[in-house]
């Protein structure tokens, strides 16, 4: 009797979805395919400006609607010319200031830059990441990147290659590591109107700090449809878990009993407290509790509590902008809070 020999059936298994490989993720991203990068600011779902079928999955792959603009991130000031034109001298002030770094400004486009990424405006919002591994990235892919961050749409930003992992391990091939973010929120939007410098989103660089540069800046609100500029809609950053704000999470906490509470707090008190508490900063510092919010944030979320209490912060430098963030986080129809979500 004759016995056929079969060779052992070998699975391949899929490939480490993240990966500190450059090298890599410019391969990804020069043939078309979305990989996440890092930023000092945010992870980010990035595509090559010029390729427009990855594009469309950066909108497919976070759930995003199309009205909703991309951030282009280039790797010099030289670079700027490649994606904007009429550029106001303002911007180059700001740009030597802030760059790289923390800071997006909104220019009219150049003809080439896809209305994709534009949401069909004539202007494009740009930026230099301060990070190393990013702009080596761009550097060796030959192009600027399109990435807005790189969580479902409305979701927690993530702040580590974990937390896109979680949110997308299906989805992309590549996630590169870069380690957890420097600052852990996004960066500030500018856009220039008559020679003024216009805020439309509050980020990692403060109101004082452009104030120092350019004087007296204007901030627009937020917008509910059609936004300029990434980051403008009422209702983003959210938990799945309800969340609301209150200047004193424990004394909240404390009226609403019977229900399981999380507490997400700026700095440690001398209260005693019954609930799971998160702190942000242990000295105060408004940078460091940026740099912990969505982490903390994402912690908290995966904890099954009921309802998690975020502390109000003081509204000045980089506390605005966190407070901007856990207000939009906040869910307005929950059952535990009045109509106010400020308590």
């Amino acid at each position: 009797m004759n016995h056929l020999n079969f060779a052992p059936i070998v699975i391949p298994r899929k490939t480490k979805v993240i990966t500190t490989s450059i090298k890599k993720a410019a391969f990804y991203l020069s043939k078309g395919e979305v990989v996440a990068i890092p930023t000092e600011t945010v992870y980010g779902l990035a595509a090559n400006i010029y390729h427009e079928n990855a594009l469309h999955k950066i909108f497919e792959i976070k759930e995003r609607p199309f009205y909703n603009p991309l951030i282009v991130h280039i790797d010099a000031i030289e670079s700027l010319s490649k994606v904007a034109i009429n550029i106001p001298e303002k911007a180059y002030v700001l740009a030597r200031h802030f760059w790289p770094g923390p800071l997006t400004m909104i220019f009219e486009k150049k003809a080439s830059v896809s209305n994709v990424i534009t949401a069909n405006k004539n202007t494009v919002a740009v930026r230099i990441p301060n990070h190393p591994v990013t702009l080596e990235l761009i550097r060796k892919v030959g192009a600027p990147l399109a990435a807005p961050s790189a969580n479902p749409f409305g979701s927690i930003s993530p702040t580590s290659a974990k937390h896109v992992e979680n949110y997308f391990k299906n989805k992309l091939d590549v996630i590169l590591d870069g380690g957890p973010a420097a600052k852990g929120i996004e960066s500030t939007i500018v856009g220039f109107k008559k020679g003024q410098v216009i805020v439309y989103r509050l980020g990692s660089v403060s109101i004082e700090m452009l104030e120092s540069v350019v004087g007296k800046v204007k901030v627009i609100k937020h917008s509910t449809k059609d936004p300029i500029a990434p980051g403008m809609l009422q209702k983003h950053y959210a938990p799945k878990t309800p969340m609301i704000m209150s200047k004193n999470p424990l004394r909240t906490a404390s009226n609403l009993l019977g229900k399981n509470i999380g507490l997400l707090v700026f700095i440690q008190t001398g209260a005693t407290s019954d609930y799971y508490t998160e702190v942000l900063s242990c000295n105060g510092d408004f940078e460091e509790a940026a740099k912990n919010l969505y982490a903390s944030m994402h912690k908290l979320d995966s904890m099954g509590f009921d309802l998690l209490i975020a502390q109000e912060f003081p509204n000045a430098g980089v506390g605005k902008s966190i407070n901007d963030r856990l207000a939009r986080a906040c869910k307005k129809d929950t059952n535990f809070t009045p109509n106010n979500i400020f308590i």
